[in-house]
C-alpha cells in the first residue's frame, strides 16, 4: 500500500480536492475520529473512476464518507482513502411527480425540494441530517416510513461492474438496511412522489420535526440514534429503564432526552462512546435478555 504515490498520483491531476492527513473529527456529526491517511473529494464521475483506479493501483483500501451523520472514527482515524461526492453529485432536478437527485445531495435539501414543489412521500425525512446516499443506504426514515418507499430505481458504481441502473425491486429494504453490496457507491437516485397541497405536506413535516425536537438531542454533537429497535420495543425505552439516562464515560453521555443517543459532551474519544455503548448493551442484555444491534457504523477501528 503506498498512499504517498497515491497522493502525487491524484493531486492536481483530476477535478477533486486531495488531502493528507484530515481530520475525521471536522467530517463526522459526532466531532470524533482520527486523521484520514487520504481524502478526496471526487468533483466528477470521471475524477472518481480516476481515482478507484489509483487506488486499486497502489492497494489502498477506502470507504465513501457523506457528512458522517451516523459513524463513529477510531481516535487512530483511518489508514486508507476516504472518499467523498462534490458538485456533479449535489443536483436535484424536478420532473413531474419524481425528482431526481445525485448521492451527495443533503437530506434537508430533497426534502425541502420536495416541499416547495408540492410533492409528498418525504416528509418522514424532515429533520434527518446527512445525504441522500447515506439515507438510502440506511433506508432512512420515521418508524413508520422510510425513504426506500418512494425509489424508483438507484444508479450506483459497483466494483468489478462499473456503473448499474437498479430498481426499487432489486433491493431488499428493511428497517434500517437494504441489500446494497459493500463497496457500491450510491451516484444517484429518482424517487417517485405524489402530488399534494403543500400546507398539508408543511403541517405533516413540523410535526414530525416538533417531535423529533421534544425526543432528541438537536443541536448536539451525536451520531442519532446508537441502536437500532429490536422487535420488543424502543431501545431507548430498554437503556432508560435500566437507569442509563445520563451516564457518563469520559467527555461522552448518553443523552438525557433520548437513552439512544449519546452525546459528545466535553471533547469525548471513540473509546468513551464505545464504552458507553458497551454499557448499555450489556445492561439491556442482562435486563431483558436482548442482544442489541448497533445502527451507528463503525470506521477505522482494527485498520
Amino acid at each position: 500500500m503506498s498512499i504517498f504515490n497515491a497522493y502525487m498520483q491524484l493531486s492536481g491531476a483530476i477535478d477533486a480536492d486531495v488531502r493528507r492527513d484530515e481530520m475525521l473529527s471536522h467530517r463526522t456529526t459526532l466531532r470524533i475520529g482520527g486523521p484520514a491517511a487520504l481524502l478526496v473529494v471526487a468533483h466528477s464521475y470521471t475524477a472518481l473512476a480516476y481515482t478507484l483506479d489509483v487506488l486499486a493501483h497502489e492497494n489502498v483500501p477506502w470507504v465513501v464518507l457523506g457528512k458522517g451523520s451516523n459513524i463513529l472514527c477510531s481516535d487512530n482515524g483511518y489508514r486508507g482513502c476516504i472518499i467523498c461526492l462534490g458538485r456533479e453529485f449535489t443536483r436535484i432536478a424536478v420532473e413531474g411527480e419524481s425528482i431526481t437527485c445525485g448521492g451527495a445531495a443533503l437530506t434537508s435539501k430533497l426534502v425541502n425540494t420536495a416541499l416547495k414543489s408540492s410533492l409528498t412521500g418525504l416528509e418522514c425525512c424532515a429533520g434527518i441530517p446527512g445525504t441522500v446516499g447515506g439515507a438510502l443506504a440506511m433506508n432512512a426514515g420515521s418508524r413508520d416510513q422510510w425513504i426506500g418507499s418512494v425509489v424508483r430505481d438507484v444508479v450506483v458504481l459497483r466494483k468489478r461492474e462499473g456503473l448499474a441502473r437498479l430498481a426499487a425491486s432489486d433491493i431488499a429494504w428493511g428497517y434500517r438496511s437494504t441489500s446494497f453490496l459493500p463497496g457500491d457507491i450510491i451516484l444517484e437516485a429518482t424517487l417517485d412522489l405524489s402530488s399534494d397541497e403543500r400546507d398539508r405536506i408543511a403541517r405533516r413535516m413540523d410535526a414530525l420535526l416538533k417531535r423529533r425536537k421534544l425526543t432528541q438531542p438537536i443541536g448536539l454533537p451525536t451520531c442519532g440514534s446508537v441502536f437500532k429497535n429490536p422487535p420488543e420495543g424502543s431501545v431507548g425505552a430498554l437503556i432508560e429503564k435500566c437507569g442509563l439516562k445520563g451516564a457518563k464515560r469520559g467527555g461522552a453521555r448518553i443523552s438525557e432526552v433520548h437513552a439512544n443517543f449519546v452525546v459528545n459532551e466535553s471533547r469525548a474519544s471513540a473509546d468513551d462512546v464505545c464504552a458507553l455503548m458497551q454499557l448499555m448493551r450489556d445492561s439491556v442484555h442482562a435486563s431483558y435478555g436482548i442482544a442489541l444491534e448497533p445502527e451507528v457504523r463503525f470506521l477505522g477501528f482494527g485498520a
